[in-house]
């Protein structure tokens, strides 16, 4: 299949594919899946609804020939969804794709790693939001002790992956824990990035008094280190990068809210069932499992994918308003994946 870059309303190309593999999770974090809605009953998707791997692996050729290079599988917990070596090992085989990240909470990583890597997985970003165990208990209401997510990182690296730390900050969950996450991953050698509370679904309770911006973030660590920044490795990165002064250490923020990156955005979403989304805070998606569990070629997909991005003008985090928060219906985010 031929290379024919597609380009949205801003011109903004199509270079990053997330895909959710399963919409189900092992913790129930307070700001994504809090317990108090994805309960015992809550209905999440039966198998016949998620995507097949044989389908997902047909839907990357097509995205691959539009000029996606990068795939980052996520969930839910996408290492609850079995035998996923085997679905990173057809990817791995697709021509055009130059990267497979996974994003992961870790705690199946012990068992799971050197598989995946055997496979062909690139890169892991491992969900770690404190170190402190009563603070990530708290978090994950699930009791699940940071000495687990360490021992899936440590097993990540022992098998030669390339991992990289997410930490959520939330004001009074665990600002606190800035400074700790930062002196132990800077002497372990492990990038940390801090992500700011996001808007994303209807269930986290998000207000902009929660928020902890990157300026904030920035000020704590420099009363401690000396950062220097780092400069953009490729158009659509979305990490503001900076290093630890006299190491190749990295930390990064991700400023959704404070400093919006929308203007570069080059990355669409598949949902555990196949809905197609153009950005992260959709209220609705273009249903890619029906087209491919019917008679349509390969060519009559790719123009239907052609036509959703060329057509796509979302500036969300640009327009983001007390009022579009409160309004917007939004998608969750264990559904449509980080």
């Amino acid at each position: 299949m031929k290379d024919s870059t597609v380009q949205d309303q801003f011109g903004r190309p199509l270079r990053d594919l997330r895909i959710s593999v399963i919409d189900r999770c092992n913790f129930r974090c307070t700001y994504c899946m809090p317990k108090e809605i994805f309960g015992k009953d809550y209905p999440f998707l039966p198998q016949d609804q998620l995507l097949s791997f044989t389908e997902i692996e047909r839907l990357v050729t097509v995205f691959a020939g539009l000029g996606v290079k990068k795939i980052r599988l996520t969930g839910g917990e996408p290492l609850l969804r079995k035998d996923l070596d085997q679905l990173i090992r057809k990817i791995k085989g697709i021509t055009g794709i130059e990267d497979i990240a996974l994003t992961t909470n870790a705690v199946h990583l012990v068992k799971q790693a050197k598989a995946l890597k055997q496979a062909g997985l690139d890169r892991i970003n491992v969900s770690l939001d404190a170190l402190d165990a009563k603070t990530f208990q708290a978090i994950n209401d699930r009791g699940v002790k940071p000495d687990w997510v360490i021992k899936g990182i440590d097993q990540a690296l022992e098998v030669g992956l390339d991992v990289k730390v997410n930490m959520v900050v939330k004001k009074g969950m665990n600002d606190h824990e800035i400074l700790p996450m930062a002196r132990y991953f800077k002497e372990r050698g492990i990038a940390l990035r801090f992500i700011e509370f996001m808007d994303v679904g209807q269930s986290n309770g998000w207000d902009f008094s929660s928020v902890v911006t990157k300026k904030e973030i920035y000020q704590q660590l420099a009363s401690e280190f000396e950062l220097e920044p780092v400069e953009r490795a490729y158009f659509g990165e979305v990490a503001k990068r900076y290093r630890y002064k006299g190491t190749k250490t990295e930390v990064g923020f991700i400023t959704s809210v404070s400093e919006s990156f929308c203007s570069s955005c080059t990355r669409a979403r598949i949902a555990a069932d196949g809905k197609f989304f153009t950005c992260l805070f959709a209220t609705d998606g273009f249903d890619l499992r029906e087209l491919v569990r019917t008679d349509l070629s390969d060519e009559q997909i790719e123009e239907k994918i052609t036509s959703i991005w060329g057509n796509r003008t979302d500036r969300y985090s640009d327009e983001r308003t007390e009022e579009s928060v409160k309004n917007r219906a939004k998608i969750e985010m264990s559904y449509i994946g980080g």
